[in-house]
């Protein structure tokens, strides 16, 4: 099982299908009722040292719930350099 920053909250048919992006190449939008996030490491943060960490390597989020998930913005991938 992969970083839950890189897994879909819907199945492969209704990617298929998904109004967001024919490709699934752009972020699931917060508003898709699928892309919430219902992890028990999911913790949204205002904290702005995480919010703008220039650190994190959010390309790597599938999810823009995860822009705001501290869980993600402590333990993703970085930026190298």
């Amino acid at each position: 099982m992969g970083a839950c920053w890189t897994q879909r909250g819907c199945d492969e048919e209704m990617q298929a299908d998904c109004p967001h992006s024919n490709e699934l190449a752009d972020r699931c939008p917060a508003k898709c009722a699928f892309a919430f996030c219902v992890k028990p490491s999911y913790i949204a943060t205002a904290d702005p040292a995480l919010i703008f960490s220039t650190e994190v390597d959010r390309e790597t989020a599938i999810k823009e719930t995860c822009m705001s998930c501290a869980f993600f913005l402590r333990n993703g991938p970085r930026l190298d350099g």
